[in-house]
């Protein structure tokens, strides 16, 4: 049986995202103070009364850094919460935030878009399963559908 491996954003990058983020701004800690954020450093949703910011990200240049690759005009970055401290990383069973439509964006090992697809509340294990079908997809990233932002990368394991 394949397993797919959910990988939040790392402690490492974290680190750098919490003195200056990938749009070159500093951090701004707030307290969440009705709770609910999206966090992709521990990937579940903030408590009330947590510090959180919200920071720029750019996940497939970052990837496309370490791989060796030119990710060309597919390098976009965007908003994510994270904890303004850190905290103890992801804990939990089966693909965080599924009780929403999320979109499941495939990628080649050159850092190009093979395509996307809608996936229903729920669905998610489906959706990485038909994604590696494909052997030339090295990766996925699943992205909340109404602001396009992302939440977490996934792998086979």
């Amino acid at each position: 049986m394949t397993t797919h491996l959910v990988h939040a954003i790392g402690p490492a990058v974290l680190k750098e995202l919490r003195s200056t983020d990938d749009a070159g701004r500093r951090m701004v800690p707030v307290t969440d103070d009705e709770g609910g954020a999206p966090l992709r450093c521990c990937l579940r949703r903030g408590r009330p009364g947590e510090r959180i910011a919200l920071v720029s990200y750019a996940p497939l240049r970052r990837w496309a850094a370490g791989a060796g690759v030119d990710p060309g005009a597919y390098d976009e970055q965007g908003p994510v919460f994270v904890h303004a401290e850190e905290c103890d990383g992801p804990a939990g069973d089966g693909p965080p935030f599924d009780g929403a439509h999320r979109v499941v964006r495939r990628y080649s090992a050159d850092g190009r878009i093979l395509g996307g697809r809608l996936v229903e509340p729920g669905d998610l294990e489906a959706a990485f399963a038909q994604a590696f079908v494909d052997p030339a997809v090295e990766f996925v990233q699943v992205r909340a559908v109404e602001y396009g932002c992302f939440l977490y990368e996934v792998r086979e394991g």
